[in-house]
């Protein structure tokens, strides 16, 4: 079959200025089996928060101090979707991560489930 639309090559994906979406509409004519990401996109994630950790624009809070020189942990969970992925998907008119990667949704097979206080990295190198 066709491929799903994707945002060509996330890493060169300019998440300041993400391009904007109608996340209302998208949430409501995807189906939410459909609301995935790839292995790769998680991967390309871990570089993307370990990044702005490094570039002091995900932060140490008092409810998660994490060390930002740790490169097994990470910050939790709750600090990057606070930190980053809010921010990103407001700018791209609120969509979910998934929806704005593949705006079509991708076929899910496999569920993952995650700790709020879990640290990202290693959720994702689990």
């Amino acid at each position: 079959g066709k491929a799903p639309p994707r945002i060509p090559d996330p890493m060169k994906f300019d998440f300041e200025n993400p391009p904007v979406q109608d996340g209302h509409r998208l949430h409501k004519t995807v189906a939410p089996n459909r609301w995935c990401v790839t292995r790769q996109d998680l991967i390309e994630f871990c570089c993307l928060v370990k990044k702005h950790v490094a570039e002091g624009k995900i932060s140490p809070t008092e409810l998660d101090p994490f060390d930002p020189n740790d490169a097994c942990i990470g910050p939790c969970v709750h600090t990057v979707v606070k930190q980053l992925i809010v921010p990103v998907t407001e700018k791209a008119g609120n969509t979910s991560w998934a929806l704005m990667l593949h705006l079509d949704g991708l076929e899910c097979d496999l569920f993952v489930t995650h700790c709020w206080l879990e640290g990202i990295y290693e959720f994702i190198d689990k």
